[in-house]
């Protein structure tokens, strides 16, 4: 696939965002002219080796609408390759999804929607490459807050022309009202979210998704790169798991199966990927992306199909637990047996994906994962580090930070929802690696807001690959609370506190960029200086590069921007 060349100076400051987009596309501008369809812009994803989903909305009252779409080599749509028209109504929000079949493989497309006299932006696709591939990048993206700031990343990755494919792990949107996660920054800046209240039905959430897919810097990334998207929580709402979620109170917001049903169909509507199928389950979302003889994507479902319910700490006991009930909690109750993340039909699929990678001899095998997977302690603060905050924190803050030291002084886990809240669900899934013969991986992760770069092991010390973690497009780190200086501290224990955490960063927002070659990866850690407002830059903050070493990986260098 032929890209235009970085320069050293882009890659390790960024890419400039007075740069031009890729040829044949341009800023997609949101027009206010109440008869124009396309005001949601196109989309495109899902792609196999040789076929892909092309995706828009039309804003019409009409009960039955035909939409007709083209499809073509080149941006000036001289030769059209393919074409039809494609019915919609407001059984789907009057979205228009096509999957156009027959293309060939590692190819590059451009495609456009007409309705009435209307024409949609040009939107710009590509296939999966069949057999030999000489490099593959890709926009890792997850947590994306509206409320929170402007979509710059989402602006920076369409300028991007190394990138081939986007992929997002999930928050791609939010369930809060006004008055929740982000709200008051969103009143500053405009950017509430709609409808006003929390999503609970299914016209709230075809709301939401139509604001978010109504931001010109959402347009122009769609338009300009295909999408392979997972959710994660917030598509439904935060933290859900089999049988109900955190933020879901069934007196007042109904059945949680409706619930997650509703916000399933809207994701699905919403979204350019392939729908399920009369017979199958819609929450049974996951897929294997072979990319040529290069690599191998496996997606997992983390969050409706196979996990148990999440364990909270009792913050009220914490402070007299002592390290031997600390230990028998971790044992007992986190770690008890039968506390699933992965369905045992999720387990196999990726076993058989990965069994299949590496019998086909793909030298990298990546797993689209949404939470972080390496072990992470709470940092352990010392007395020093406790006065540092305490005289340049509130008082709130401060009693979250000792929060944070008690459980570093008990070895706890950070967090319980991610995969340190299910150890034996993890080494399972290590070990099914294992048994596909795969102790290579390299899985990118979302969710958490911070840029990560961990390693990764079984419980007995085998290497197992390495996580790369990508920060929130807009959404904030957990430790910003306690000012920048603050943040970094937290960060710099963290990494002192666990030995699977070679770096992190909580403070950015960006994304992670990744670039596969046969003989190595390198990874990207792209931050945006600003989202408060739409004048930005990027600077690329760390690259490292990963290798083989045997059947393992490892890392060989890095560069700080």
């Amino acid at each position: 696939m032929k890209r235009l060349p970085l320069t050293r100076r882009q890659m390790l400051s960024g890419l400039s965002a007075s740069l031009l987009l890729p040829a044949g596309l341009r800023v997609p501008v949101v027009s206010a002219d109440p008869g124009n369809p396309f005001r949601h812009g196109v989309a495109s994803g899902d792609p196999e080796n040789n076929s892909v989903v092309l995706w828009t909305r039309l804003t019409t009252t009409i009960q039955s609408a035909e939409c007709r779409w083209e499809l073509a080599q080149t941006p000036d749509f001289d030769s059209i390759l393919r074409s039809g028209t494609v019915a919609t109504g407001p059984h789907r929000d009057y979205t228009v999804k096509v999957v156009v079949s027959d293309l060939a493989p590692g190819a590059l497309y451009y495609y456009r929607f007409h309705f009435n006299q209307h024409s949609s932006p040009t939107g710009r696709t590509r296939t999966l490459a069949s057999g030999a591939l000489d490099a593959l990048g890709l926009a890792v993206a997850s947590c994306s807050n509206l409320p929170f700031g402007y979509f710059n990343a989402y602006e920076a990755i369409a300028r991007d022309d190394s990138i081939d494919f986007v992929l997002h792990l999930g928050d791609y949107l939010y369930e809060y009202g006004p008055d929740g996660y982000g709200g008051g920054i969103g009143a500053q800046l405009g950017r509430q979210h709609v409808p006003p209240r929390e999503m609970v039905s299914l016209e709230d959430y075809r709301l939401r998704h139509a604001q978010y897919k109504a931001d010109s810097q959402s347009q122009v990334m769609h338009a300009a790169h295909p999408l392979i998207p997972l959710w994660d929580d917030h598509e439904s709402t935060n933290n859900p798991w089999r049988d109900g979620a955190e933020n879901h109170q069934p007196a007042t917001e109904g059945r949680w199966d409706r619930r997650r049903q509703v916000s399933l169909q809207a994701w699905y509507e919403w979204m350019p990927v392939r729908d399920p199928g009369p017979d199958d389950d819609p929450a049974a979302y996951w897929r294997h992306f072979r990319f040529g003889n290069l690599a191998s994507l496996v997606t997992l479902e983390t969050r409706h199909t196979g996990r148990s319910q999440q364990v909270d700490y009792d913050i009220e006991t914490l402070g007299e637990m002592t390290p031997a009930a600390a230990e028998r909690f971790l044992s007992e109750i986190v770690g008890v047996p039968g506390r699933d993340m992965l369905s045992a039909e999720m387990q196999a699929f990726a076993a058989g994906a990965l069994a299949e990678s590496v019998a086909a001899g793909r030298p990298w095998r990546l797993i689209g994962n949404q939470i972080p997977m390496a072990r992470m302690a709470s940092p352990r603060l010392s007395d020093s580090d406790m006065a540092y905050l305490e005289a340049r924190v509130s008082s709130d803050s401060l009693q979250r930070a000792r929060y944070f030291q008690r459980l570093g002084e008990l070895g706890l886990p950070l967090y319980l929802d991610p995969w340190d809240g299910y150890p034996r669900a993890r080494e399972a899934f290590y070990q099914s690696c294992r048994h596909a013969g795969a102790s290579d991986l390299v899985v990118l992760t979302g969710d958490s807001h911070s840029f990560w770069q961990n390693t990764l092991h079984t419980d007995e010390g085998h290497p197992m690959g390495v996580e790369l973690g990508t920060t929130g497009i807009t959404s904030p780190g957990d430790f910003l609370e306690f000012g920048t200086e603050g943040a970094r501290l937290m960060d710099s224990r963290l990494i002192t506190s666990n030995p699977e955490v070679q770096w992190t960063d909580g403070i950015s927002n960006g994304y992670l960029r990744v670039r596969v070659t046969e003989a190595q990866l390198r990874a990207d850690f792209v931050g945006v200086d600003n989202i408060l407002s739409r004048d930005y830059r990027t600077q690329t903050l760390r690259s490292v590069a990963v290798l083989h070493d045997g059947p393992h990986l490892h890392y060989a260098v890095h560069e700080e921007g």
